[in-house]
């Protein structure tokens, strides 16, 4: 793999412009003046206020997984990539088409890169779900780690599949500095995900004689993340995540929500009870993960990367709690109401 260079970006394209953490992206590069020219790709159009954040960045209405991508690489002598498209899965549930549009997307924008010669670095927002969970697991995960027991579908799957996309692509082009960071779980005033949805709700189910172990990422320590290693341009595979661990009844007590212990195969349909009640659609790797947790060494993140995010985790649980809304207080007869839809639930699972 190549040394970074060190040079600032000259023309940069994000993938991903419509997402949270794409469009964000795009309006914080769009802010430096020393980048000449920031392109934002999305095959949906951003939100209104979105685009107006994003100032001078140029919007492109591409589907990634179409060769299109490249015409656009090689027109506008992209010389930094940054597939930011990834971070659908802060919102969607998987599904085949979701996998299509991860690993088709990720193998068009790598094939894109290798015949654009102007392209220099290309950064991957992965996640830390490239892990795994079970019971196996080490206390720390450091990048060099391999999950003992590897994702076989979902989202963790998918990151898997592209980062080996990527690294095939480092082989074939040594040339390209290929960053690649791997995010814990966000939490943020501002952007939806599947882990503040399920915190939020105002009864939590957890698995009965489990503690999982738990760290969270802030919403601004990611965008300043994936800005510092858009700039930085420092090869190499990055945990992120803010200071700390908390377990997941510490953090269900924090928001002021009360524990549901269930047992292991009733989390899901326990909660998908709560489902109007913003609780999210849980699915097996969640599952696992809620069960045995996850925590990452951040290390490199700290010494290699330089980045030292603002947030630990137990402060982007409070300023979660503080700034998003999450109302503190079950009212008795709401609580009576959830209490019989949950007994009603498990009778007819039985």
């Amino acid at each position: 793999m190549a040394e970074s260079s060190a040079v600032l970006p000259r023309v940069v394209l994000v993938t991903g412009a419509s997402t949270f953490l794409g469009g964000y992206l795009v309006a914080r590069l769009a802010a430096n003046p020393q980048i000449e020219r920031v392109l934002a790709v999305d095959s949906r159009v951003p939100r209104k206020d979105l685009l107006r954040r994003m100032g001078r960045a140029e919007f492109l209405r591409l589907d990634i997984r179409r060769p299109t991508i490249a015409k656009a690489l090689v027109s506008y002598e992209v010389d930094t990539v940054v597939h930011a498209a990834t971070s659908i899965a802060d919102t969607a549930p998987h599904s085949a088409a979701i996998k299509e549009f991860n690993v088709v997307g990720a193998m068009q924008v790598c094939a894109a890169c290798q015949r654009t010669p102007s392209v220099k670095r290309l950064v991957l927002r992965s996640t830390g779900m490239v892990y795994g969970s079970s019971a196996h697991d080490p206390s720390h995960f450091s990048e060099e780690t391999r999950a003992r027991r590897e994702p076989k579908r979902g989202y963790g799957r998918d990151l898997l599949d592209v980062e080996g996309y990527v690294r095939g692509l480092g082989r074939r082009r040594p040339d390209i500095d290929i960053t690649i960071v791997r995010p814990q779980a966000m939490l943020g005033p501002r952007i939806t995900t599947r882990m503040g949805s399920y915190l939020s709700a105002p009864v939590v189910p957890t698995v009965i004689g489990y503690q999982p172990r738990l760290q969270f990422l802030h919403e601004e320590d990611a965008l300043a993340a994936m800005e510092h290693v858009t700039l930085a341009g420092k090869p190499g595979t990055f945990n992120l995540s803010g200071e700390g661990v908390v377990t997941l009844s510490q953090a269900i007590r924090r928001v002021g929500h009360v524990e549901l212990p269930v047992p292991s195969g009733l989390l899901a349909p326990i909660a998908g009870v709560f489902q109007d009640l913003r609780s999210a659609k849980l699915r097996s790797s969640q599952t696992e993960f809620l069960t045995y947790g996850r925590v990452l060494d951040t290390t490199r993140m700290r010494t290699e990367l330089g980045f030292v995010p603002r947030y630990t985790t137990m402060e982007t649980l409070d300023d979660f709690v503080k700034r998003s809304g999450v109302t503190p207080v079950i009212g008795t007869d709401v609580w009576r109401a959830l209490e019989q839809r949950v007994v009603s639930a498990a009778h007819q699972l039985q």
